[in-house]
């Protein structure tokens, strides 16, 4: 017994070390025939969990089949709204598929910590650069502890490459102050559709723009 109680507390601490495999995604924008394929991927990636960065509607017009995709596969689920839903209706998706909201929270996945903020400076959920920050170090607050930290946002920060790849969506200040503060490791985002796919380095965050066809990151 005392062998087996041994052999279980290794398998454990194997499992704790062993890197997350996460597919990042963003900017589905209703689309159902994306949402399949991308829960698919996970699945064939054998994906530790999903996390979606916003504007997975069009204007909260199309709420259907966007979650139930990765529902039916059992597949881990982390959302954010971007700038074309609003809070309540990522809590709602949520809530409806078993899944989290992690726009204000944060989660830990084996020695990762998670933490996040929705919406942008500019649409349907706009917010103030000051809510953005705060809501953001409301999160970290919970996981600072933790040696591994991925920051998720929908919109992307302000003096970065992804800013050069359009004269509309202005990047964002609070997002910069963010990963100043809190130096993550990495830092996910999608909203800037020209911009799908791009990497950088703030500091020592990796920032990608994840875009629709998503990203398979391990940490």
């Amino acid at each position: 017994m005392e062998k087996k109680s041994k052999e279980m507390a290794k398998e454990q601490k194997q499992d704790l070390h062993k890197k997350l495999r996460i597919l990042a995604a963003g900017d589905i924008h209703g689309d159902t025939s994306l949402a399949e394929r991308l829960a698919e991927r996970a699945e064939k990636e054998k994906c530790d969990l999903v996390i979606l960065c916003g504007d997975l509607t069009m204007m909260e017009r199309s709420t259907d089949n966007i979650i139930g995709p990765f529902a039916k596969r059992k597949e881990r689920v982390l959302i954010l709204p971007g700038n074309h839903e609003t809070v309540a209706t990522a809590d709602f998706l949520a809530e409806l598929y078993g899944m989290k909201n992690i726009h204000g929270y944060s989660v830990r996945y084996k020695d990762v910590g998670i933490f996040g903020c929705g919406g942008a400076n500019i649409g349907l959920f706009q917010l103030e650069e000051d809510e953005i920050y705060g809501l953001l170090k409301k999160g970290f607050e919970k996981i600072k502890y933790l040696n591994k930290k991925i920051m998720a946002t929908h919109v992307h920060p302000s003096e970065s490459k992804i800013e050069k790849f359009t004269d509309f969506f202005p990047g964002s200040p609070g997002v910069k102050k963010a990963i100043d503060a809190f130096k993550p490791d990495i830092l996910l985002c999608s909203h800037v559709h020209e911009a799908e796919g791009i990497e950088e380095k703030i500091g020592n965050t990796r920032v990608i723009n994840v875009g629709k066809k998503g990203k398979i990151i391990e940490i």
